[in-house]
């Protein structure tokens, strides 16, 4: 008992130090609302020294709240207790001990748990549950159930790690049909950690399943990721709560914001799209072939990088712009030859390379110009 109560207080020590060694302020991320809904910005995987984690709850929500999260899931691992001679099992205690916490932040706490079985089906977390104890149970259908059964959603965690795929390679089993069809599951990880599933990607498109991209962060997140943002699920919501991060999940309003690129559908990327790029100009005026500049600001941390799709014969527009985050910046246009003579509006498509709405599509937005160009005398 005294190695267990030694412990636990160096535990607390060393957190205290460690969130104590890290800033005091919250860095924004500078994701815009769609129409009619709020973007908030979630991490539905993390752990603690609950299971295999290293850091105390507080210190997980601590630094969530810093990054500019919105909402943040605890799920510690039902079936894998690596501190349990050290740390007593309980898997509701890192909700129970961090929920105050959250509460002063303002920052949304969700109970879950990992679901953590050979695969297949792998490991699951079961997040939106009250009682994470009760998920102890023989076999992971049973596990399943329960979670379902106290109001929780499931959601199938990294489909290809190699602890479980040694080739990577995500596969889709006879029991994720079972857990599919009996509606028991309600996304994948399309994103887990610094991992991208092209596949995974395609089958929640195909089967209407939520996109989801989480840290699954078991360290203090800056050893993980340093200066760089952890992958985060975006979830259109009709209003910022637990319910409403709940609602867009069920109905499938999510996205994914890692490693400068965006992955959701394209009904959900192109109201993001327009809502963080303005252009200020969009009325033309030029003679000849001279340059006339189109203003335009990106509201957003994201940098929006466009490929030309469409060419035109009379109108020369750029092959390729890059939108850095949060900045105005102008870009040429200019008619092809001296003798133009042109007044009407041009309807330009670039693909967004940045915006991945499937494993081999990018989203395509329409950018729409008056223009008038007078011939050169």
């Amino acid at each position: 008992m005294k190695i267990k109560n030694l412990f636990s207080v160096i535990l607390l020590f060393v957190s205290f130090i460690s969130l104590n060694a890290q800033p005091n302020y919250r860095k924004e991320i500078k994701i815009p609302d769609i129409p009619g809904y709020k973007t908030l910005k979630c991490d539905f995987h993390s752990h603690t020294v609950f299971s295999d984690g290293t850091v105390w709850p507080t210190f997980r929500i601590e630094e969530a709240w810093r990054d500019g999260l919105d909402a943040l899931a605890i799920t510690d691992h039902i079936e894998y207790q690596p501190h349990k001679d050290y740390v007593p099992t309980n898997h509701n205690a890192a909700y129970e001990i961090g929920k105050n916490t959250a509460k002063e932040l303002g920052l949304i706490l969700i109970h879950g748990s990992e679901i953590t079985r050979d695969m297949p089906p792998g490991h699951l977390n079961a997040i939106f549950i009250t009682n994470g104890n009760a998920l102890v149970k023989e076999t992971w259908k049973e596990t399943i159930q329960e979670a379902v059964k106290q109001g929780g959603l499931v959601f199938w965690n990294h489909p290809g790690w190699r602890g479980q795929q040694p080739d990577g390679v995500p596969r889709w089993y006879d029991e994720h049909t079972f857990l599919y069809e009996n509606k028991l599951i309600a996304g994948i990880e399309v994103v887990n950690s610094v991992e991208y599933y092209p596949e995974v990607l395609e089958w929640c498109l195909e089967k209407d399943l939520a996109i989801i991209g989480n840290s699954d962060i078991h360290n203090p997140i800056n050893f993980d990721y340093g200066n760089n943002r952890r992958p985060i699920t975006l979830v259109f919501a009709n209003e910022k709560s637990e319910d409403g991060i709940k609602d867009g999940i069920i109905n499938r309003r999510t996205a994914i914001f890692y490693d400068g690129k965006l992955f959701g559908k394209e009904i959900f990327l192109e109201p993001l799209f327009k809502s963080s790029v303005q252009f200020a100009t969009t009325n033309v005026n030029t003679v000849g072939r001279g340059t006339a500049n189109i203003k335009v600001t990106n509201n957003s941390d994201v940098d929006f990088e466009l490929r030309l799709v469409n060419t035109d014969d009379t109108i020369r527009f750029p092959d390729y712009i890059k939108l850095l985050a949060g900045t105005t910046m102008m870009f040429p246009i200019r008619a092809r030859k001296d003798n133009t003579d042109v007044n009407k509006k041009y309807s330009v498509v670039y693909a967004v390379e940045n915006a991945i709405t499937g494993p081999n599509n990018k989203l395509n937005v329409t950018l729409d110009f008056n223009v008038k160009v007078t011939p050169k005398k």
